[in-house]
């Protein structure tokens, strides 16, 4: 899986495409996804203001997935908030990588739009990307256990 950032644009997209097309056949290689990161999940409509950006997060990151698909990429990363849009907008086939999970009662820390693993699950990611919940735990492997058997529906 190889990312790129979909405000770079059409062409840098497409031009991501077409590297790890080539490069993947050149190595006689299943291509990796390439996907686009749409609006990091530490950021909210303050901080997009802040940037220049005045639509809403949802609205933008919702045309920045529509411009990811258009471009060929096989999907996008995106927080657990706007994966409802994406699916409506892309289809079930379509690759939403999910940063910014976070558990019941855990501190959001610098980000703004998070969910749980199993929600986020719930509502359509594809893949999650777990990081601070775990690398942050005292015991790393027993968080890890607790977010696999909420994903499963298990109590911990």
């Amino acid at each position: 899986m190889v990312n790129v950032h979909a405000s770079g644009g059409r062409a840098m997209m497409r031009a991501a495409k077409t590297a790890a097309e080539e490069e993947a056949a050149r190595r006689s290689r299943p291509a990796p996804l390439v996907i686009a990161v749409t609006m990091l999940t530490s950021l909210d409509q303050a901080a997009l203001g802040e940037i220049g950006l005045d639509a809403p997060v949802a609205a933008q990151v919702e045309r920045l997935a529509g411009l990811t698909e258009s471009c060929g990429l096989d999907g996008v990363v995106a927080s657990p908030q706007e994966i409802a849009i994406i699916r409506r907008r892309c289809g079930p086939a379509f690759a939403i990588v999910t940063p910014g999970i976070r558990g019941a009662g855990e501190a959001i820390g610098d980000q703004s739009r998070t969910l749980s693993a199993a929600d986020a699950l719930a509502a359509g990611a594809t893949y999650l990307v777990v990081g601070r919940p775990i690398i942050a735990a005292t015991d790393p492997r027993a968080a890890a256990e607790r977010i696999a058997a909420a994903c499963r529906g298990q109590a911990s």
